[in-house]
């Protein structure tokens, strides 16, 4: 049976409207009490309420309101239903819709040597400003291939300044040159 992340993800932040960042804070800190019960069979309804009396011990001081209410049934549910091995990636792409809804990009980026905090910025400014993002969230990669300069990106848009990329795209121009000359 095919487990649909997505549609876990969209029902939870849909559920929690405009408290989902709180929401997702909730299940950022509770996870880990769940993850770390030795031996614990986590699927089943009785798995389910005994975490659930464990995770309300957990949450004591965390926060309160519905979205802790809603985060501890959510987490109970993924229990219940034996889904709670996919929990990282729930997460994962909860964290991408509020992103999205919030109009934040994920970019990539990739240098030949480790950037400074101001190049860093410099990008993040070009990126937001060209695109109209709120924000940029970044992951920076080493690709010592490179040579030199950056690539990015963003979804499925690259932008290929590096020495490696502009030195293939001159060897491609000159080729072409030399066949449509010949």
């Amino acid at each position: 049976m095919m487990f649909h992340v997505n549609r876990w993800a969209t029902v939870y932040v849909n559920v929690l409207g405009d408290n989902a960042g709180a929401g997702l804070n909730c299940l950022r800190a509770l996870i880990p009490a769940v993850k770390n019960i030795p031996g614990a069979f986590l699927f089943g309804y009785t798995a389910g309420r005994r975490l659930e009396k464990i995770m309300r011990e957990s949450a004591a001081g965390l926060a309160e309101g519905e979205e802790l209410e809603y985060t501890i049934r959510f987490i109970t549910m993924l229990i219940e239903k034996n889904r709670f091995g996919n929990v990282d990636r729930i997460l994962e792409r909860i964290e991408k819709i509020i992103d999205e809804r919030k109009g934040i990009l994920e970019l990539t980026a990739e240098t030949a040597f480790p950037p400074d905090k101001a190049f860093e910025e410099e990008i993040k400014q070009q990126v937001a400003r060209r695109l109209g993002a709120a924000g940029i969230k970044m992951k920076w990669q080493l690709a010592p291939e490179l040579l030199g300069g950056y690539r990015l990106r963003i979804g499925g848009f690259y932008v290929d300044a590096s020495l490696k990329g502009q030195a293939e795209r001159m060897t491609a121009d000159l080729t072409a040159a030399m066949v449509v000359g010949v």
